[in-house]
């Protein structure tokens, strides 16, 4: 596919995270005490939730809290109108785990290789910027994860882009109670907290940004709503094993205020075979299965949607397993 800015890539740079950090992104997405694994660096299983990827290009090298405006200055794209940072909201991300993440960088050289797939017009709401983010060990050239994420940037459309392809869509089964529930409270402090693993924006810790952007003060990261989505289907389905999680993802529908109470309603859909390298031919006899999900507010609104995982169901719950 062409179009402006399509191919463009951002300059690579290296990332590099310690146990420490691990261990603060797995408090921080409501990882528990029976979850040791992620939580203690002792434990003989011990790893990083697989999801830690999708904050390294937060977070880069960084030992320290850095200015995120600073950081975050868009790289202009040619053909593109430059786009303001301090604007941006997440609209949807794709996650494909390739192999297993170490518990620290130390010993490696990663780096995040970074693309442009497309920049889409949606007239006066904005303009979508979708990209593409490998997490890779330079010296091998193994690629260790893929995410695929997309930034609205409010107000910046109406300069004569393309409108974009049309989304595919993953709803829950109509009229199907879900598989799994899971309910987690977020608090005042809760993005306080989750901004230390790297994303320092602002707009989750001051009430200014938010007021400017019309949500009245601040509201929580919507990656935070999108890693504790992921940590409850892998709770529910995959015995909260990192081997048994290999996508994940979900759209960005709204926004989730200090103190709402998040609900995700998990259904097991059937058997997940090759729509990615991820997953192959096959891959649903051997008990992966496609889980799809949506995270709403009590009382209130979606705040994820089109949300799909594919896993490895060892819980006996939804479709059965042909093991």
């Amino acid at each position: 596919m062409s179009g402006p800015g399509v191919g463009f890539e951002y300059p690579t740079f290296e990332v590099t995270w310690l146990k420490r950090d691990v261990l603060l992104f797995a408090a921080s997405i409501g990882c528990t005490a029976d979850e040791l694994h992620f939580l203690y660096e002792l434990h003989p299983s011990f790893a990083p939730f697989p999801t830690y990827p999708i904050l390294l290009p937060f977070k880069h090298t960084d030992a320290d809290v850095i200015d995120f405006y600073a950081r975050s200055n868009a790289v202009p794209i040619a053909g593109v109108p430059k786009l303001d940072t301090r604007n941006v909201l997440d609209g949807e991300r794709k996650m494909q785990f390739l192999k297993p993440l170490p518990a620290s960088s130390e010993g490696k050289t990663f780096e995040i290789r970074s693309k442009v797939l497309g920049v889409y017009d949606k007239g006066k709401p904005g303009t979508v910027v979708e990209t593409e983010q490998l997490l890779v060990e330079k010296n091998s050239g193994e690629v260790y994860s893929r995410a695929v994420g997309s930034g609205f940037y409010v107000g910046a459309g109406g300069w004569g882009g393309p409108k974009g392809p049309k989304t595919v869509s993953y709803p829950p089964p109509a009229g199907k109670k879900p598989d799994a529930t899971s309910i987690t409270q977020t608090t005042q402090e809760t993005a306080l907290l989750y901004r230390l693993n790297g994303d320092y924006n602002p707009l989750h810790a001051t009430p200014e940004p938010g007021r400017k952007m019309g949500f009245g003060g601040p509201i929580i990261h919507g990656l935070f709503s999108w890693n504790v989505t992921a940590h409850a289907v892998l709770q529910a389905f995959g015995g909260s094993d990192p081997a048994n999680i290999r996508e994940f993802q979900a759209r960005f529908a709204s926004p989730v205020k200090p103190g709402d109470k998040l609900v995700v309603e998990m259904w097991v859909i059937g058997d997940a075979v090759g729509e990615s390298n991820v997953v192959g031919e096959g891959e649903g006899e051997r008990g992966w299965k496609e889980v799809r999900f949506v995270t709403r507010v009590e009382g209130g609104k979606v705040c994820l949607s089109n949300g799909r995982a594919i896993v490895r169901n060892v819980s006996g719950k939804g479709a059965q397993s042909k093991l």
